[in-house]
């Protein structure tokens, strides 16, 4: 069995949905759960605190151990505010779910610049405000896991929903980003993109007929999410900087490949590459049989020097560094 015990947890927006199938699963395998809701609607309205003391109650009847937290993650202060309850109520802070969200469709010509900084503000800027300090807490306690709750809207896109995916794949930046860094700390970090039938989906369909006929709504039952969020919140997760989609009982690594493309031949710097060049060799250039995963930016950079035949450090330098996956 996959323990929790003597580990805390922080999961975010746990009042609801997913994320309080989060902290219950979480709970029962003996975190001890920060239940983080401001209890605002699916759109970030209003506010209560009742939301999260429902789910403390029921980790609590069941013999488990949790706290409310009611602050928003919108804001450096309120993120501050949520690590600070892990820390007063249980001295320690192992893992964050990063799930607080809000949601709502608009067509792009029709979306306004609040609603667009709104979104990004809650998911992406929320994401920081809560992920810097935890950070900081768990570099110190030498090691803990992230599990950002990205979409598949933002990696593949999704009509109606620029804001919403443009917060959801810069998430994944973040989650990149904080992978690298804390490697070396013993700080993981991975993020998933759920698929489940929740308030959020309800809210946006609203053709309940259709909700309760149709096949692939009843497939999606949000418990099915629950098992890969805690795995990666896990210390049986060894690994970071991945990207996975749960959606009906279906688990699979979403990644970004780098395409091994087209070397243009330069011979001495003097020729140049033109637009009827690149249209020439589209078809190598968008292949996708031969690829690599790249584990940063580095590993596009040193790609490119070894097919040139150059070097990518100055002189004599040597520098290691991890060596990207690779796929037909």
């Amino acid at each position: 069995m996959i323990d929790f015990t003597d580990r805390v947890a922080v999961v975010t927006g746990a009042g609801r949905g997913l994320g309080r199938l989060y902290a219950l699963d979480l709970a029962r395998r003996g975190a001890a759960v920060v239940v983080n809701d401001l209890g605002g609607s699916m759109a970030g309205d209003g506010s209560d605190s009742r939301v999260a003391d429902d789910v403390v109650d029921e980790i609590t009847r069941a013999g488990g151990t949790a706290v409310a937290s009611y602050d928003s993650v919108d804001s450096l202060a309120g993120g501050q505010a949520i690590v600070d309850a892990a820390l007063d109520a249980f001295g320690r802070l192992d893992a964050v779910v990063s799930n607080a969200g809000i949601f709502g469709s608009v067509p792009f010509e029709d979306l306004s610049a609040d609603a667009w900084a709104r979104m990004l503000r809650v998911h992406l800027d929320g994401g920081f405000y809560l992920a810097q300090p935890a950070f900081r807490v768990m570099k110190n306690n030498g090691g803990g896991r992230f599990v950002f709750i990205s979409s598949s809207a933002g990696i593949f896109g999704q009509p109606m929903e620029a804001h919403y995916a443009a917060a959801k794949a810069g998430l994944v930046g973040l989650t990149n980003v904080i992978a690298i860094e804390g490697e070396a700390h013993g700080i993981l970090a991975n993020s998933v993109m759920p698929t489940g039938f929740s308030r959020m989906v309800t809210e946006t369909v609203g053709d309940e007929k259709f909700l309760a006929e149709s096949g692939f709504m009843r497939a999606i039952r949000p418990e099915l999410v629950v098992p890969l969020v805690t795995f990666l919140a896990s210390t049986a997760c060894t690994f970071t900087h991945r990207n996975y989609s749960a959606s009906a009982g279906r688990y699979a690594r979403v990644f970004v490949g780098l395409s091994e493309g087209w070397l243009a031949e330069l011979e001495d710097g003097a020729s140049q590459p033109t637009a009827e060049d690149i249209a020439a060799h589209l078809e190598q250039i968008s292949a996708t049989e031969r690829f690599i995963v790249p584990t940063s930016i580095v590993d596009e950079v040193l790609e490119v020097c070894e097919r040139r035949g150059i070097s990518a450090m100055p002189g004599n330098a040597e520098v290691a560094f991890p060596e990207p996956q690779r796929g037909l």
